[in-house]
C-alpha cells in the first residue's frame, strides 16, 4: 500500500505508468500467501518488523539515508520513519516501485498516488520512530525550538484571531482560535481578490463521513449497487468523473478502496445528473476472494461504512466545445462513463455524437445492458457497441479484444470536429487502449484516462 510516485515517478516505462502524466497504473501479481489479509496476519504475529525489538528512536536525515537496500529499507512519511523491508513482497506496486522510497522522505511521492491509504494502520508494526527535527539556521542561537510559537492572524481589522502553537515534541500542531473582541461577529469581511473559498487544498487529510447502508440491488450476477445514506443534514456533491473512498476496519486494520458513484438510473430525468443528495450509489463488483468486496457482500442493511472524498482529476473544462465524445470501457470501468453519458445528453448540447464501446467477457457481465439499449432507442445522439471476449455461439455482436481495426472504425473524426476519448478499465486494457488511440493520431489533450 506504500505506492510512492514523485515528479518523475513512476519512471518512464515503469509498469505503473500508462500515460506520460501517470494517470493510470498496473498492479503486480503477488506471490501466494502475500495478500493484504496475509500482511495483516503477519503484523499481528508478534514478529519484530523493525529490527529494533520494540524501541522507538529519533532518526536523523543521515541515518535514514543509510537504510536504502532491499533487506534494510526505511522511508519517512509525514515525519514518521518506517522499516518497510518486510512489506516488499506484499506491496501491490512491486518491489521496484517501493524501493524508490528507500532512504528518503517519501511524503510527497506517497501523496501523489495513495494519499488516501491509511498507512499509519497498515505500517504501525513497522514504525521505527520520528524524524529528528532540524531547526532552521536562521533560528538557531536566538530561538528555543521547543518554545511555544505565537502567530497573530488578522482576518479583518476589528477582530484579530490568535493561533497558539504547541511544542514540536508532540509531533502535531494544535491550533487555538481566540476572539480579541468577545462581541458577536456580524460579518466576516470581504474575500481578497482572486481568492476562492472552495479552492482545493491538496495537503488536507481526507474527511470521512459515517454512512449507513440502506439497500443493495443486483446489476449482474456479481455486481451490485450499494445505496449509502449520508449522516443527517449532510449532502455530498460528487462532480462527474470524480470518485470517493470506502473505508472499513477488518481485523483491526483499515482497508480503503476508491469507487466512482453512479446515479440511480442511466436514463436521464428532470433532475440534473450533477446533483447528488443525501444518498450515494456505488456500483461494486463483488470478488469472492476480495478482502473488501467479500465483506461488502455479507454486510447487512443498516451497517455503517466510512466514505471519504470526493477526489479525482477529471475536469468539466475538457468538455468545452467537444462535438464527439467517445468512451472505451471494460468491466466496471463503465462506472465513470455512466454519469458522463447522462451529463452529456442532458446538459451538453454542443456534443453531437456520444459513442460507448463496452468490453466484457460474457453477455451476463454487461452492466446496465437493458438501460443502455433503451437509451439508444430514445437518444439519437447516443450509440453503444458491445464487445465480448468469451461469447456464446448465439452472440451476434462484436467478438474479441480491443484492437486497432475496431477502433479505427469506431473513432470517427468528422471535419472540424473536436473529439474527446475517455478510457477506463483494468490496467492492461487501459494501457493498450491508450496506445491504440494515440496511433490513430489523437493528441494527449484529446484523451482522458479515468483512474481505476
Amino acid at each position: 500500500m506504500l505506492n510512492v510516485p514523485s515528479q518523475s515517478f513512476p519512471a518512464a516505462g515503469s509498469q505503473q505508468r500508462v500515460a506520460p502524466a501517470g494517470q493510470s497504473r498496473n498492479k503486480v501479481a503477488l506471490k501466494p500467501g502475500h495478500s493484504l489479509l496475509d500482511w495483516i496476519r503477519l503484523t499481528k504475529s508478534g514478529r519484530d518488523l523493525t529490527g529494533l525489538r520494540g524501541r522507538l528512536i529519533e532518526v536523523t536525515e543521515e541515518e535514514l539515508k543509510k537504510h536504502n537496500t532491499r533487506n534494510d529499507c526505511w522511508t519517512c512519511i509525514r515525519g514518521m520513519v518506517y522499516n518497510v523491508s518486510a512489506y516488499m513482497d506484499f506491496h501491490p506496486g512491486g518491489e521496484e516501485e517501493l524501493m524508490r522510497a528507500a532512504g528518503i522522505d517519501s511524503t510527497e511521492l506517497f501523496d501523489q498516488v495513495h494519499r488516501w491509504v491509511n498507512y499509519e494502520s497498515m505500517l504501525k508494526e513497522c514504525l521505527v520512530g520520528r524524524m529528528a527535527v532540524k531547526p532552521s539556521p536562521a533560528l538557531q542561537g536566538s530561538f528555543n525550538y521547543s518554545t511555544l510559537l505565537l502567530i497573530l492572524i488578522y482576518l479583518f481589522p476589528c477582530c484579530p484571531v490568535l493561533i497558539v502553537q504547541t511544542s514540536h515534541t508532540v509531533g502535531k500542531v494544535q491550533v487555538c482560535l481566540h476572539k480579541s473582541v468577545k462581541d458577536k461577529w456580524m460579518k466576516v469581511g470581504q474575500p481578497l481578490e482572486h481568492h476562492d473559498t472552495f479552492i482545493q487544498c491538496k495537503d488536507r487529510e481526507l474527511f470521512y463521513r459515517e454512512c449507513v447502508l440502506v439497500s443493495k440491488s443486483d446489476v449482474t450476477h456479481d455486481t451490485q449497487v450499494l445505496c449509502l445514506q449520508l449522516p443527517p443534514g449532510s449532502h455530498m456533491q460528487v462532480p462527474v468523473g470524480r470518485h470517493v473512498y470506502l473505508k472499513t476496519s477488518l481485523q483491526g486494520t483499515d482497508v480503503v478502496k476508491p469507487y466512482t458513484p453512479v446515479d440511480q438510473s442511466l436514463i436521464p430525468s428532470s433532475q440534473s445528473s450533477a446533483e447528488m443528495g443525501s444518498d450515494l450509489n456505488l456500483m461494486i463488483k463483488l470478488y469472492p476472494d476480495g478482502l473488501l468486496t467479500s465483506h461488502l457482500a455479507s454486510l447487512p442493511i443498516g451497517s455503517s461504512l466510512s466514505v471519504g472524498g470526493p477526489e479525482g482529476s477529471f475536469s468539466m473544462r475538457i468538455l468545452h466545445d467537444v462535438t464527439h465524445l467517445y468512451m472505451l470501457a471494460a468491466g466496471t470501468g463503465f462506472t465513470p462513463m455512466a454519469r458522463l453519458i447522462r451529463l452529456a445528453l442532458q446538459d451538453l448540447t454542443s456534443i453531437r455524437k456520444i459513442k460507448l464501446m463496452f468490453f466484457n467477457r460474457q453477455e451476463r457481465d454487461i452492466l446496465w445492458c437493458s438501460q443502455l439499449d433503451e437509451l439508444c432507442t430514445k437518444e439519437e445522439r447516443f450509440e453503444v457497441e458491445y464487445v465480448l471476449s468469451e461469447p456464446t455461439d448465439s452472440w451476434k455482436g462484436r467478438r474479441g479484444r480491443i484492437d486497432a481495426c475496431m477502433l479505427q472504425n469506431f473513432l470517427e473524426r468528422p471535419e472540424k470536429a473536436k473529439c474527446l476519448v475517455c478510457v477506463c478499465g483494468p490496467a492492461k486494457f487501459t494501457e493498450l487502449a491508450v496506445q491504440l488511440v494515440r496511433q490513430l493520431d489523437f493528441s494527449e489533450e484529446e484523451i482522458h484516462i479515468f483512474q481505476g
